[in-house]
């Protein structure tokens, strides 16, 4: 009995873990944009960054999206960083890890 109380609290408390979101845009993050290759032709190309999170909490699988939005956060602070304004993926998320171009599309 006391077994089966103590999984439900560890399951509990990776599946609310799992919904948190621990990574947060800062200020200037906040003002960069996510876009697809097709959509910064006109753009400057600034440079790129590969960006990196715990895809597992305690041997558990993160939810994809939610790994994809905090890898998109830590991409357009790391743009922002570097005078970009706007972030590419440049390949799917593999262990938790992706790489972005970054891109100045408007004018300063």
């Amino acid at each position: 009995m006391r077994l089966a109380l103590t999984a439900g609290v560890v399951i509990a408390a990776v599946l609310l873990l799992g919904a948190c979101t621990w990574v947060k845009p800062t200020v200037q993050g906040e003002k960069v944009r996510v876009l697809t290759a097709e959509e910064v032709v006109k753009c400057e190309r600034v440079g790129q960054t590969t960006v990196s999170l715990l895809a597992r909490v305690a041997g558990i699988e993160r939810s994809p999206r939610k790994v994809q939005e905090e890898l998109n956060v830590l991409a357009r602070n790391s743009a922002a960083d570097v005078g970009g304004d706007t972030v590419v993926p440049m390949g799917p998320v593999e262990d938790g890890k992706q790489t972005f171009a970054i891109y100045r599309c408007m004018p300063r």
